[in-house]
């Protein structure tokens, strides 16, 4: 337990330094604070017991961070991909642990009618070689934050929805739209909120299946 905080207690500082760095424009901070953070984030899931798609999902993240600390072109595909990696990853996690919702069937239109609308957006205002990638990406994205909704609940549904929320202001910027003060600040504060309520959700979620399942146990043990 006391390691689950120290590991946990040190992702949050980590997250604390890198905020603040973005937020008064502090490159090093960044620079260094940012590969340390889904690094914590995966050691502590793991420390609970975290299933290894879960654990990896999050080691895909922290590739796409490295990778995306470089502007260069190239590297921004790779950082895409390690972040596409890490949704396919979320996805058979969440196929693997639990069964659609009965909701499941009213929100897919919702979640479509997004990933159209968005990508459709975007589209004219990315260069032409990332307007396929991203399309791509953006439907993992969103399936991923679907499946996180409709098969573990509110908490990872809310981390799923971030995910979308800070990667879609990645792309308005590649499309040169407007762009609040600081994006990347908001950027990362969606991101780190998100990948925390997945692990979250995912853990709790994991948590009452493993209860229910022993709970069920004990009544047929008790059972003449």
């Amino acid at each position: 337990m006391t390691r689950s905080r120290v590991l946990l207690g040190a992702f949050a500082l980590a997250a604390a330094v890198d905020l603040f760095s973005l937020a008064v424009g502090l490159d090093t901070g960044h620079t260094v604070a940012k590969p340390l953070l889904m690094p914590l984030l995966a050691a502590w899931a793991a420390l609970r017991g975290a299933p290894r798609p879960l654990v990896a999902a999050l080691l895909c993240g922290w590739g796409g961070d490295v990778l995306l600390l470089s502007e260069a072109d190239p590297a921004f595909l790779a950082g895409m991909a390690s972040f596409a990696a890490g949704h396919v990853c979320y996805l058979v996690l969440f196929a693997r642990t639990h069964r659609p919702r009965a909701r499941a069937v009213l929100l897919a239109p919702c979640y479509g009618t997004a990933l159209i609308a968005t990508v459709a957006l975007l589209w004219p205002g990315l260069p032409a070689d990332l307007r396929l990638p991203v399309a791509v990406y953006s439907t993992l994205l969103t399936a991923m934050a679907y499946s996180a909704t409709t098969r573990l609940g509110p908490v990872a549904g809310a981390g799923g929805l971030l995910f979308l929320l800070s990667d879609t202001l990645i792309a308005t910027g590649v499309a040169d739209w407007p762009q609040p003060p600081r994006p990347d600040l908001w950027i990362m504060l969606t991101y780190l909120v998100a990948q925390f309520l997945l692990v979250h959700g995912t853990l709790g979620a994991l948590g009452e299946r493993r209860a229910t399942a022993t709970s069920h146990r004990e009544v047929r043990s008790t059972t003449p």
